[in-house]
């Protein structure tokens, strides 16, 4: 490729609107522009690395067994509506009608497609396993689209479904794509981790993320460096801090405590520590219009330095609908204004539950119900019953390990691939079943498998850059050598080195580009560090005289000599390692 027959728009200076790194360096480097909220162009030079991320995964995926298909953009409502998730799915699925008022959904995803092809051909165990792939355009109405590719609301995304006859041989299916995974990943010479996962809107019986490691991801991902125990911060199991609960000390005492509605307030009147105090949260769930089912008041209690895990309070059986409970709602069941609630003597029956550190705690301090009054010496089993238990917390660093092979750390990443356990949610309200060997009906067991594939260009670059611009890994590059001429257009000997070196590399599968633009090597050099070409090579006069050419490596602070005759055997070797 000649750079007068592309096209390369690099800016000096990154759109206003652009957050982090990575959208100030695409923008840049002229890989995307903005369309609309959301919503960009793949330039020429961004999409020659969307078609490298594409190529290898379709590569693994195939090598996987799985079978490319492609399924449409535009779904029928129907079918969302017969799996519940029309409603379920929240403001982030559009929602379109056509000429006739029939709904459709522009597809965040496929899981209803790819069973109603399922229901249609799939009529025999003879038939499985099967595991079928697409990479296609997705769609979600993101209420807040931020940080370019990375939170955008039209991205590209492969996603594979996998049919089996059973439970363990799904588990078979999904253990070929989770090793299909590592192996994409590896190839793109990203570091990353996979961490177990709650399923989500997805549903399912469990799953794992895979996630590029970069400090400025939005993800917490929790592991054990001296085991294999990794899960993100949604998923990870949060144990009691301690073994057992030590026999009480103190008496159940009320105590003024003026104007401390918030924990650290307490402590520090009180002289103690934040992990010495239970802090007290108030949800509610509501009732039925006709009264068959009355609104009921949920307290959950946390040590006051721990933070509440949604995800894992919606588990608990009873509060999957809960919300936050209003502060007429706490008065009328606590009698009391919030900054001073607790389990021990409320207006009304409430339903407690403990977090597991809680429960193990003596000696504790909480809200005593009356404003401006704390308890202190609180002990269970003593003082108040021991309620319901259950992991409602985010884990902490330092946390033990669930496998209890050490203690817990924590790491940012950012999302770029999921797989799912799906068992038969998705078939059994579908209705996709196939005969066995019985000839009886049984519902498909399903796998779902994606890579946000145009995700992947943001996170690499979250993973790799410096100030001069973009590094990409060797996998991912748009262009694996520039050669950089110069006075192209004013020396003979220049440009015909140049093209001789050009049409050599060419000849040898490189994949090259010719800076034949004519312009002044400063700006030259600076184009295409921004654009994070790997290898870079200098044809000069100077040189030339000598017999060399300039090599130099994106990640290099010094140029290296190399001969002439010996350059495409050096850059062979270079993309080799």
């Amino acid at each position: 490729m000649r750079a007068t027959r592309f096209f390369i728009s690099t800016l000096k200076e990154a759109p206003a609107d652009a957050e982090i790194i990575s959208h100030k360096l695409m923008m840049r480097a002229g890989l995307i522009k903005r369309l609309g909220s959301g919503i960009y162009n793949y330039m020429p030079m961004g999409l020659r690395v969307i078609r490298k991320v594409e190529a290898i995964v379709r590569e693994e995926m195939n090598r996987a067994g799985a079978i490319e298909m492609m399924m449409p953009v535009v779904q029928p409502a129907e079918l969302w509506q017969e799996t519940g998730r029309w409603q379920k799915y929240g403001a982030e699925l559009l929602r379109v009608k056509d000429r006739h008022g029939r709904d459709f959904i522009i597809q965040p995803t496929s899981e209803e497609v790819i069973t109603d092809v399922a229901r249609s051909d799939i009529k025999s165990y003879r038939q499985l396993p099967i595991n079928f792939y697409h990479i296609q355009t997705k769609f979600r109405d993101e209420r807040r689209p931020r940080f370019g590719l990375m939170r955008g609301r039209e991205f590209t995304m492969k996603d594979a479904y996998s049919f089996d006859r059973d439970v363990a041989s799904m588990q078979v299916s999904y253990k070929i794509m989770f090793d299909a995974y590592v192996r994409i990943f590896q190839r793109f010479g990203l570091q990353f981790r996979a961490v177990a996962a709650d399923n989500g809107a997805i549903g399912g019986t469990g799953s794992h993320e895979f996630h590029v490691i970069a400090d400025t991801g939005e993800d917490d991902l929790v592991y054990c460096p001296t085991s294999d125990y990794a899960a993100n911060m949604e998923a990870a199991v949060a144990l009691p801090t301690t073994t057992e609960r030590v026999a009480p000390t103190q008496q159940l005492t009320k105590v003024s405590t003026p104007g401390t509605v918030k924990c650290e307030q307490v402590s520090e009147l009180l002289g103690i520590s934040l992990d010495k105090n239970v802090k007290s949260l108030v949800f509610a769930v509501d009732g039925t219009e006709d009264g068959s089912v009355k609104k009921q008041l949920w307290l959950l209690l946390l040590r006051a330095d721990h933070q509440l895990n949604e995800i894992k309070m919606h588990k608990v059986a009873g509060l999957a609908n809960a919300r936050m409970a209003t502060e007429e709602e706490i008065v009328e069941w606590f009698g009391c204004v919030p900054g001073y609630l607790g389990p021990i003597g409320t207006k009304l029956p409430i339903n407690i539950v403990a977090d597991h550190t809680v429960a193990m705690m003596t000696d504790f301090v909480c809200g005593a119900n009356e404003a401006d009054y704390h308890l202190t010496g609180v002990n269970w089993e003593r003082d108040l019953p021991l309620p319901m238990v259950a992991d409602i917390r985010n884990v902490q660093a330092g946390d033990p390990s669930p496998d209890g092979k050490g203690v817990l750390a924590i790491q940012r990443g950012i999302e770029v691939g999921h797989v799912f356990q799906l068992g038969t949610s998705y078939s059994e309200a579908m209705k996709a079943t196939f005969l066995d060997e019985n000839g009886k009906p049984q519902f498909l067991q399903m796998g779902c498998y994606g890579i946000g594939v145009t995700r992947i260009l943001g996170a690499a670059i979250e993973q790799n850059f410096d100030e001069k611009g973009i590094v990409w890994p060797a996998a991912l590059a748009p262009f694996s050598v520039v050669l950089c001429p110069m006075s192209y257009d004013r020396s003979e000997q220049v440009k015909t080195e140049t093209d001789n070196l050009y049409v050599a590399l060419q000849a040898a599968g490189v994949d090259v580009i010719l800076d034949d633009r004519g312009e002044r090597p400063g700006a030259m050099f600076a184009d295409w560090e921004l654009i994070g070409v790997p290898h870079r090579i200098v044809i000069g006069e100077r040189g030339l005289k000598e017999g060399k050419l300039e090599y130099q490596g994106r990640r290099e602070t010094a140029a290296t000599a190399v001969s002439v005759d010996e350059m495409v055997a050096f850059i062979q070797e270079k993309l080799a390692a």
